[in-house]
């Protein structure tokens, strides 16, 4: 099917709706997630400045952004919010053992193919960081359809499970996150080579050292160096690492040791108020109390 970006930009628009700005602040909720304990997370940077360099950092950000529209789109078509679109009829084969196809299998391809067509539209330069970009978006959105799974539901007395109902489903968000996440730690570091084509100068990328293994599209890849984010920098984009929670047992990013830049850290006592001693009763509603609990607090010099 011919589709152009501005038919992907009225689709996200027709299909998403509110669903579709509601994803991008919850892909943006959850990419917030991703980067808390690292020294650009969580306020750590002016997100604006910082893609426009080619870090690893702006390889996450558009990675987690094109899997964000592809699954918003996705999870308006299942919903029935769309008219020119629905569930994926392709998942209505013979049953599995002891379960049979129902509910909604959300059309992950359908959103993979509106979020190409949509976050990609404007990389059609043939400079290096068009390529780049392709590349993360890709590699976001391929995330999608490798963590498709299947879901199931019981139907029975009493809670028993005499017969399961499965439909195809995208993961929980947070998991894609997590994914990219890991993602971002191996991304591969590529230089920027040109070559002569008919319409004239082409940059392409290609691994930097040769004796890793060459990143495959499920990859993320970069090729600038990331700026120092210890200390605010309003030319990177960077608000420092001060005043940020870190994990004084964690020997990695996150910790305190690494996060504060060697400044050391403060410590303080908070209180907090959570549903504790919760009970299931039948049927079916959960009664808890409110516990209120004291966690210690650690905060970069």
């Amino acid at each position: 099917m011919g589709v152009t970006g501005t038919w992907g930009a009225r689709v996200v628009q027709r299909t998403a709706g509110d669903r579709g700005h509601r994803g991008h602040r919850g892909q943006r909720g959850h990419e917030g997630h991703q980067r808390y304990g690292r020294h650009w997370g969580h306020g750590g940077y002016r997100g604006s400045a910082l893609c426009l360099a080619a870090t690893r950092e702006s390889a996450f950000v558009h990675a987690i952004a094109s899997a964000g529209v592809a699954f918003a789109v996705t999870r308006s078509c299942a919903e029935g919010t769309s008219t020119i679109c629905g569930c994926d009829s392709h998942h209505k084969g013979p049953p599995g053992d002891g379960w049979k196809w129902g509910g909604c299998s959300e059309d992950a391809d359908f959103g993979v193919l509106v979020s190409r067509e949509f976050a990609d539209a404007r990389e059609n330069r043939p400079d290096a960081r068009s390529a780049m970009n392709r590349h993360n978006n890709e590699a976001g959105r391929t995330t999608i359809l490798d963590h498709m799974h299947l879901k199931c539901k019981c139907h029975g007395l009493s809670g028993s499970c005499e017969v399961k109902t499965c439909w195809w489903a995208q993961p929980d968000f947070r998991a894609i996150g997590d994914y990219l996440k890991d993602k971002y730690d191996s991304a591969s570091e590529m230089v920027v080579e040109k070559h002569r084509e008919s319409r004239g100068w082409v940059e392409t990328l290609r691994a930097k050292y040769a004796l890793f293994k060459p990143p495959t599209e499920r990859d993320l890849v970069y090729y600038e160096n990331s700026p120092n984010f210890c200390e605010p920098n309003p030319e990177t984009g960077s608000f420092g690492t001060r005043d940020r929670t870190c994990n004084v047992t964690s020997h990695g990013i996150d910790g305190c040791d690494l996060l504060c830049c060697g400044r050391g850290h403060n410590t303080r006592t908070e209180k907090r108020k959570e549903k504790c001693h919760c009970i299931f009763h039948w049927c079916c509603y959960v009664s808890c109390q409110e516990c209120t609990r004291v966690y210690d607090v650690h905060t970069c010099k």
